[in-house]
Parts: structure tokens; sequence; C-alpha cells
């Protein structure tokens, strides 16, 4: 495997670049091919097995590009394929979201803590399987927001978005939570709503630092840490109304426009 083959990284949208931004701060060489299946955006509404026939043709795709590691920055694309995928792809190393269950547990001080994700996510092994090792103890107040990621895909207004979110965390609140862990990567592009309006008494969990160090550990033992220069690329299987570039500058400033050598459009699915 060549060690300056990009990484993979896909999810129904943009949500996975709040992952892709701490994959790039930490392996700033790291070349990256990132697909937003837009064109089946939402995923968390959708039957699993309809899911994972979309990772796993996502997954072909990005194989069929020589990536030599693949992130799934989606939470209910992981509760659908990751443990599937690993299975099909043994020589393939997959990368999956975990909702933030652990460190959540370990910090809570009033013994109780909130999940922001949605429903596909609280159906999938992946996170029943963390609540199982790792909650035993603690009260977890499941959350699910319909219809916020495709709000936050879309570019949605920020006074929409706060009435928005004020409807899923306020009713958290009163269960006396002080963790709150977001367990879909497109509610980190709106970190910083989320955590005015949990209030100074609740710490808001990411869980994209812990991916992009599973990342590190992963290609450093595996000695395929890149020495060439950052190159990446931008996929869509579906043309918005909103152009991509646009929205993705929305959320992140930080992002150079010339990181991205191209947006292109998929006929795959």
């Amino acid at each position: 495997m060549n060690r300056d083959a990009p990484i993979g990284i896909f999810d129904s949208g943009i949500g996975g670049l709040s992952v892709y931004k701490k994959i790039r701060e930490l392996l700033p060489l790291e070349s990256v091919m990132y697909v937003a299946d837009q064109i089946h955006l939402p995923y968390g509404s959708k039957d699993l097995d309809m899911v994972f026939n979309y990772a796993k043709a996502i997954t072909e795709f990005l194989l069929s590009k020589g990536c030599k590691l693949i992130v799934i920055a989606c939470n209910t694309a992981c509760a659908a394929a990751l443990h599937p995928l690993r299975r099909v792809y043994p020589s393939t190393d997959f990368v999956g979201m975990e909702p933030a269950v652990k460190p959540a547990a370990l910090r809570t001080r009033t013994g109780a803590v909130g999940i922001l994700a949605t429903e596909g996510t609280f159906k999938g092994e992946p996170y029943n399987g963390v609540i199982k090792r790792f909650a035993q103890g603690v009260k977890v107040y499941e959350q699910p927001c319909h219809g916020l990621a495709e709000a936050i895909e879309n570019g949605i207004d920020d006074s929409e978005l706060h009435k928005m979110l004020e409807g899923f965390i306020s009713p958290l609140k009163l269960k006396n939570i002080d963790q709150l862990a977001l367990a879909c990567t497109h509610y980190p592009l709106v970190f910083d709503h989320i955590c005015k309006i949990a209030g100074n008494a609740i710490e808001v969990i990411d869980p994209a630092e812990a991916i992009a160090r599973r990342v590190l550990s992963l290609l450093s033992d595996s000695e395929l840490l890149a020495t060439s220069p950052y190159e990446g690329v931008f996929y869509t299987t579906a043309a918005t109304s909103t152009p991509v570039s646009e929205i993705v500058r929305k959320y992140f400033d930080s992002i150079n426009r010339c990181a991205w050598s191209g947006e292109q459009c998929l006929e795959m699915l």
C-alpha cells in the first residue's frame, strides 16, 4: 500500500467535515477523498439495510480510488454498516463513529447524561454496544433530533436553528444532565449554538477528535503515514440548490478553499 494514498471519508452530507477538520489538524500531510451522499440525505430516518447498501457502494468507489483507510463519518452509517463492511473488506481498515457515551459516563457528576442523535443511530449495534459496556449505573437520556441534520445541511437561519435546538435540549436539561454527547457528525457544525442553549453546567462532547487520534494510530502502526504535501477532493452524489462550497464555507471559515481540488457529481448509486 502506498503511504501517500488518500484517506477516504464519507457521510450522508457535509456533517463528516467536522471529522475531516480534526483529521486535517492532526495529520496535515494526509490526502483526503470525501464523499457526501447528498442524494440520499438524511440517513437517520432510513432503513438500516438501505443505508448499508449506500455505504457499501461508496466504500467500493473509495477503494477503486486507492484509499488506504476509510472513515465512516456518520453515526447512522456506522450503525448500519461498520461491522458488515469490516467482514466484506477484511484487508481494509475502517474507522467508525462511536457515540461518546464512555467519556460522558466517566465525567458525569450528576449520574445523568444526554445523547443527541438520529433515530437510526439509536437503533444500531454500535450505540447499544457502548451503552452496555460503559453506561452501567448511569442514567442515559436519548433525544432523537428529527430534521436537524437536514436543517444544518441546508444552512438553516440562526434564529430557526436556535428554536429547533431548544426543543431538543430543554427536555434533557430538566433531567439534570451534566454531559451532552453529540452522536451525529452534523451536530458539531453548530457546536457553539448547542453549548449556548445547554448552558455552563453541561459539558458538550464532540467525538471527532478521538476519531482523528484513531486514524493516526492505525496509520502509524501500519507505517502508512503520508510524506507528501496534502491534496484533497470533495465528491457529492447530487447537485444541490445551494452549491456545496457555499455551505462548507458557512460552517468552516478556517478551511482553505485551495485544499479541495474539485467538486464532482458521482453517478454511482
